[in-house]
């Protein structure tokens, strides 16, 4: 059986067991169990969600026997008040929330699938999220633009006084999740599943000519005022740049690498 099929057939036995109980009314798959079935891989994990019954949302949580009795557990870690990530002994890795059906109207989630359901369940459509997610987007250039200008000149000036793991944070991860939050206003984006939580989902196929830069302006910890000339480059070829900031920033990562090299 084929690590995709092994994912389906454990939720489908999830599914089973939970009917067994007789406290639950809903299995519903997430992600890449979910409505993005295609994307399906043998990397992928199992994300689902369990709708108890009135009162049952605790039994779930204090007793796993619904996940033991399908295979069992080599690790499960209580990560939420809500749920558990988790391994089984074969290597199925998995992350659920367990819920009450009067929860579910404050649960932001991606769409989902329906593993199982009691048939006894009231008729109400759990597979979309009546809560939108923060936008990660943005609409226009200049405020992700500047911000990623601003997140690079701190990020050398921590850099350079030994705080290199803020500055690296600064540089790789702040100021390039500003530039992933405009790269669909920069380039046609390929519809690969995009994400409504993370930029970085799928970024790859998705923006494939930006992928080609990737490698650039994230090289690391100890050579993060390359990393930060490289973004500026790039923020430099999207448009105009403000010189003095573009400047600093210049002398800066020349500060930074005179120190290292010194």
């Amino acid at each position: 059986m084929s690590r995709q099929q092994t994912l389906l057939t454990r939720l489908d036995q999830i599914g089973q067991q939970l009917e067994q109980t007789n406290d639950a009314w809903l299995l519903l798959g997430l992600g890449s169990v979910g409505q993005e079935l295609e994307r399906l891989d043998a990397y992928s994990d199992l994300d689902f969600f369990v709708i108890t019954k009135p009162g049952q949302k605790q039994r779930f949580l204090d007793r796993l026997d619904w996940l033991e009795s399908v295979h069992p557990l080599s690790f499960i870690f209580q990560n939420t008040v809500d749920g558990f990530k988790l391994l089984f002994a074969d290597g199925i890795y998995g992350e659920c929330a367990i819920f009450e059906l009067d929860e579910m109207p404050d649960i932001a989630f991606s769409p989902g699938r329906i593993v199982w359901q009691d048939p006894t369940f009231p008729g109400v459509d759990l597979t979309v999220s009546k809560q939108a997610p923060p936008p990660i987007r943005r609409d226009t250039l200049d405020f992700a633009l500047n911000e990623a200008l601003t997140n690079l000149y701190v990020g050398l000036c921590r850099y350079a006084r030994g705080e290199r793991l803020s500055g690296l944070q600064l540089v790789e991860q702040h100021a390039f999740s500003q530039l992933l939050s405009v790269l669909h206003l920069l380039e046609s984006e390929v519809v690969y599943y995009p994400d409504r939580y993370g930029n970085e989902r799928r970024a790859e196929q998705r923006f494939p000519q930006a992928q080609e830069r990737f490698a650039a302006v994230l090289q690391g910890y100890a050579r993060v005022p390359e990393s930060a000339l490289a973004l500026l480059d790039w923020l430099e070829q999207i448009q105009p740049v403000n010189p003095a900031m573009a400047a600093e920033i210049r002398r800066l990562a020349a500060e930074c690498r005179s120190k290292q090299n010194g």
